[in-house]
């Protein structure tokens, strides 16, 4: 880690439109040690560098690089360097309702190891928070965050899997697509529209992954780029497509345009407002 600054970042991202607000972390520390404290949320974090050593339950763990941990709610915990270099970690704060969403019985989830080896969950669960930290987007967050705690769950927990069939899963995700491309500027929470018609929010976004492929934020994302691209030929200037399709500024737009079409707004416009371009030039495949 090189000559370790002691910083923090915190972020807060709301799990939809007017929904609860989920707490994301950043640190990097070389000598700080937390003082002995507890969370009403679940601690879940990332080791992304260094080591950290906690004292938990009792006795102590200590946590590397690609390491998921997780301190239950109440549970008493402390966090300091376990290596000359320190440490550095990605942590979200999350509700214990988040957790046991997809699975079966009353209780939240007991974690009986707090530290974890599991890549592709950490791997997905950094890519997360430094996505959501970057643009703390409320249909993203609330799509991608209780997917990924509810699979924490499922595979590191006690509680076993709710995998029974969504009824009607595939008229249900067609009915949240067609009311989020009916409300792009301000979308609707999945928890509201779980509500709607008597599902919990874990299973309609099983129902909506299912059926079209992809999250709900994903395919609004993509709505919202073929809505752009049209704005974008007619002549309007990146920033105010961004805002007449409901991304949250101009960098959001172009995060997204270049994943769909390969080249930023800007790019694209110039290219097809120029008819004396190269023939090829900023090609879209």
């Amino acid at each position: 880690m090189g000559n370790v600054r002691e910083q923090a970042r915190w972020t807060r991202a709301r799990l939809g439109r007017c929904g609860p607000a989920l707490d994301l972390l950043t640190a990097r520390f070389a000598r700080h040690e937390y003082a002995p404290h507890a969370h009403d949320e679940y601690t879940v974090g990332v080791t992304v560098g260094g080591l950290e050593t906690i004292a938990y339950r009792g006795g102590r763990i200590v946590s590397g690089p690609g390491s998921i941990v997780v301190l239950e709610p109440g549970e008493m915990h402390t966090g300091g360097p376990a290596a000359p270099e320190g440490y550095a970690y990605r942590a979200l704060y999350a509700a214990p309702a988040l957790l046991g969403d997809g699975t079966l019985g009353t209780g939240h989830p007991y974690f009986p190891e707090p530290v974890l080896h599991d890549a592709e969950l950490a791997a997905a669960l950094r890519r997360t928070h430094t996505d959501l930290s970057a643009c703390p987007d409320p249909l993203e967050a609330e799509s991608r965050l209780p997917w990924l705690l509810a699979a924490l769950a499922r595979r590191h927990s006690t509680s076993r899997a709710d995998d029974a069939a969504v009824p009607g899963a595939r008229s249900v995700a067609l009915a949240v697509r067609d009311r989020l491309a009916d409300e792009l500027l301000a979308p609707p929470s999945l928890a509201d529209l779980a509500a709607d018609v008597g599902l919990s929010r874990y299973q309609l976004l099983r129902a909506f992954r299912t059926t079209m492929g992809v999250p709900p934020y994903a395919w609004l994302a993509q709505y919202r780029v073929t809505r752009a691209r049209a704005l974008l030929e007619a002549g309007v200037r990146p920033a105010e497509a961004a805002a007449l399709v409901g991304f949250a500024d101009q960098a959001h737009l172009t995060r997204w345009f270049r994943r769909v079409l390969g080249v930023t707004p800007a790019a694209y416009r110039n290219s097809v407002q120029d008819p004396g371009r190269r023939p090829g030039a900023h090609s879209i495949t």
